[in-house]
């Protein structure tokens, strides 16, 4: 595949996912550009040789940009991701990840781009599911106002590629971890439970920490990016048939999270349980097969996924 000539526009590219999708897309050889408002995104985060545009996904200002550079793919990583923000303030949520996404859909036809890639979460659409691994066709039962902005806006991608041509792919995301994920505000477990660790501090869990989740390496899910990025799906009837779960399929408890951290830290410290969180799932785990049948399998396990993003909090902090 010659990639000299394509143009990606990655938006929230400064973020922890979009920057590590930005440096991916750069080493395949594509001209990338990394759109963010930089409201939760550090500039320092986008890599080398990649553009970067200070922008919000609302702004009136998209639609002319993305005319006047006309990218061949749209990466859509730019999102309210907490769903705590999201049941404390519903409408900025819908404001951030409906509306901005409207924007975005909007901004691409008008720019005659041809496709999209839609991030979405496998851990909130689906609901408390009634299989695991789950697969892309479990039925769809969101418990947040998060999982249901994400879920609708898998609805309109689908609308625009139906009755406006724009090819799009979504991805449904487990939890993901690893290096440059922020440990501060709107921060994952993982690098929660590494800056507590760093700061001799114990580790708080939210109910009783058999709750599970399915934790999947940032390098993993960047290389997922790209390998739908000219997937073709021919005459998809459902959001379905255009979406991809990336995740590991492996269950684990956030207990177990904890003590396989404090072995790969070789650190002791106390774990302290608190009362669990408001429209959080009990048990996520997806199914890859999917992904895996397009050439894609995530390459490094927790342990080594763990190793890294703490010793990057660890230079970091």
């Amino acid at each position: 595949m010659n990639t000299s000539s394509r143009t990606v526009l990655v938006t929230g590219g400064a973020g922890f996912i979009g920057s590590h999708v930005c440096q991916t897309y750069r080493d395949a050889g594509w001209q990338v550009i990394a759109l963010d408002n930089l409201s939760s995104g550090k500039l320092h985060n986008v890599p080398d040789g990649v553009e970067f545009v200070e922008m919000d996904i609302r702004s009136d200002e998209l639609s002319q940009y993305m005319q006047d550079r006309r990218p061949h793919l749209v990466n859509h990583h730019a999102a309210q991701i907490d769903v705590r923000v999201s049941v404390a303030d519903p409408r900025l949520d819908a404001s951030i990840n409906t509306d901005g996404w409207l924007n975005v859909l909007e901004s691409a036809r008008m720019a005659g781009v041809g496709r999209i890639i839609y991030v979405s979460s496998g851990g909130v659409v689906y609901g408390e599911p009634g299989q695991l691994p789950t697969g892309e066709r479990a039925p769809k039962a969101p418990i947040s106002p998060y999982g249901v902005s994400k879920l609708s806006g898998e609805y309109y991608m689908f609308y625009y590629r139906k009755v406006h041509g724009l090819e799009g792919v979504a991805l449904r995301y487990s939890n993901v971890y690893g290096p440059r994920q922020d440990p501060h505000g709107e921060a994952g477990v993982v690098a929660v439970f590494c800056r507590r660790l760093l700061q001799g501090l114990n580790l708080t869990i939210f109910g009783n920490g058999e709750q599970t989740r399915d934790y999947v390496y940032v390098g993993d899910v960047a290389a997922a990016n790209l390998a739908v990025s000219e997937l073709s799906i021919s005459d998809p009837e459902t959001i379905d048939d255009v979406a991809f779960n990336v995740a590991t399929g492996n269950e684990v408890s956030v207990c177990q999270l904890a003590e396989t951290l404090l072995s790969v830290a070789g650190q002791q410290a106390d774990i302290e349980f608190a009362a669990a969180r408001q429209g959080e799932l009990l048990r996520s785990s997806l199914d890859t097969a999917r992904l895996r049948a397009a050439g894609w399998a995530p390459e490094i396990d927790l342990t080594q996924g763990l190793g890294r993003t703490y010793e990057y909090i660890a230079e970091h902090l």
